[in-house]
């Protein structure tokens, strides 16, 4: 374990502060305990301390992934934590039910108390989790859910679990409709926790799911471009999306392999509908498909007119406020450090959304150091091999 005092020279600091422009450039020094020592101008260093040029770049709260599924080995679609996490800027994943009640055991032991990243879960409301997700749901019938057991899973894993996740499409529910969704919710309320619900192919539609949803829920996938989910294609349920989102249900963006629509982000933007949370989705059938990483989602935001400050915060404070993390005076003396260092670079990249629309990003996000206590890690984005790109054709993976 890294032991040393970290010097960050030359930094801007940006979303502390909500919606707040970038600071004036600052030192940041940290303790080799992983706390912040000192906050200002010329720093000098600690004796023995790694040293970070940064350059003018910014620095934000670490970047946290609402949205990605790193249950490498309990899951057939997730992919390892180091390849979502601190090498590429994000300090806290956010695992979106790969795991449930019966196999959250393996996926504490096995991933997430090895993990250098923070990694913390929404537990499925099907037991089985996505163990085989693009051939068996989890969500079959009703012995797919055995409340007692989810219950008593939570109740033993409060430090990690924060949240109950169902996927509310029909390639995942069959003829089962909104039942499922009930379920969760009243599992969510006993538990006084939030509900994740992932949006798609209705039945059950958009509309029958919000409905069932109070502050503090989330609807991930909510720029998805599917027919019959969209949000742009029917003004009765733009309006409810937008009436729930003013009054706390909170709007994630879940990118994913086919979840993410430019026109519909672009429209909804325009109109004044900002994403709680952004977030990728990333797994296996992601990761070198149409998401790349966490910097690249972010661009993406920025791209179809998003704020800059806004961005930030929808990929730092926000999706931490969401499942209970600390989010006041995280430059405070004595805080534990938990930063991005990153660019924002002019670009001619071109990338695709979930439905295969192109688009050239002007801007973009590019992380170079991430920090968590002690821990200082390099970090860049990813960039898939060509010929390396995979395709979700069924829509369950999002």
């Amino acid at each position: 374990m890294d032991t040393q005092p970290i010097l960050i020279r030359n930094v801007r600091p940006v979303g502390f502060v909500p919606g707040a422009a970038p600071g004036a450039a600052t030192d940041i020094l940290i303790g080799a305990d992983g706390r912040i020592q000192s906050v200002g101008p010329a720093l000098l260093p600690a004796p023995a301390a790694r040293i970070v040029e940064g350059g003018g770049a910014y620095v934000s709260p670490g970047w946290t992934d609402l949205h990605a599924h790193v249950w490498h080995g309990g899951t057939d679609i997730s992919i390892r934590p180091q390849l979502a996490g601190l090498e590429r800027g994000v300090t806290t994943i956010v695992d979106a039910g790969s795991a449930g009640e019966a196999t959250f055991h393996g996926f504490r032991e096995y991933i997430i108390e090895p993990a250098a990243e923070r990694i913390l879960a929404f537990l499925n409301i099907g037991s089985i989790g996505l163990v085989a997700c693009n051939r068996v749901s989890e969500l079959i019938d009703i012995r797919s859910i055995d409340i007692d057991r989810t219950i008593a899973v939570v109740e033993a894993n409060r430090d990690l679990i924060v949240g109950i996740k169902c996927r509310a499409s029909h390639v995942i529910l069959g003829s089962w409709g909104i039942t499922p969704v009930k379920v969760a919710k009243k599992v969510a309320k006993i538990l006084k926790l939030p509900m994740m619900i992932h949006v798609g192919e209705p039945p059950p539609t958009y509309d029958e799911v919000l409905e069932l949803l109070r502050p503090g829920d989330i609807i991930t996938h909510c720029f998805n471009g599917k027919a019959g989910g969209s949000i742009i294609e029917d003004e009765d349920l733009w309006d409810l999306v937008t009436k729930c989102a003013d009054q706390g249900i909170r709007l994630d963006v879940g990118h994913g392999g086919a979840s993410f629509s430019f026109k519909v982000a672009e429209i909804a933007i325009q109109r004044g509908l900002l994403p709680f949370s952004i977030s990728t989705d990333l797994h296996d059938h992601s990761l070198n498909g149409p998401v790349w990483d966490m910097a690249t989602t972010m661009s993406k935001l920025l791209s179809v007119g998003m704020p800059f400050e806004a961005v930030v915060t929808a990929s730092t404070t926000a999706p931490m406020s969401a499942v209970k993390l600390p989010t006041d005076d995280l430059l405070g003396l004595g805080k534990t450090a938990e930063l991005t260092v990153f660019d924002l670079v002019d670009s001619d990249l071109s990338v695709q959304d979930s439905q295969g629309a192109t688009a050239k990003l002007h801007k973009m996000f590019e992380p170079r150091w991430a920090v968590r206590g002690a821990t200082l890690v390099r970090a860049s984005r990813h960039m898939p091999k060509e010929g390396s790109a995979k395709v979700c054709t069924c829509g369950a993976h999002g």
